[in-house]
């Protein structure tokens, strides 16, 4: 059971890693807080395996609390960083 816990974890991590990217219609987008939210999460769910137990249940609070954290900081910093100038067409 442990086993396909952490399959299912892991295989939702990199597809949130992988499709992070495909978000934004820019050139260089500007998304900081779904960064901050998939990175958090990720990182949660490591952390939430790694302590105590190793269940899968700690690694999704893990992974819900990082994806909180990661996002409201990926939030802010995104409010904090100016918008690039329109020029208005090809340079």
């Amino acid at each position: 059971m442990k086993r396909k816990t952490l399959k299912i974890m892991l295989a939702s991590a990199a597809s949130i890693a992988l499709l992070n990217g495909c978000t934004g219609s820019e050139a260089v987008p500007n998304n900081a807080t779904q960064t901050g939210a998939a990175t958090g999460a990720l990182a949660g769910a490591v952390i939430g395996y790694n302590s105590g137990s190793h269940s899968g249940r700690n690694a999704a609070v893990g992974a819900l609390l990082g994806a909180a954290v990661g996002g409201g900081v990926g939030s802010v910093v995104d409010n904090q960083t100016e918008e690039p100038a329109e020029t208005g067409g090809w340079e």
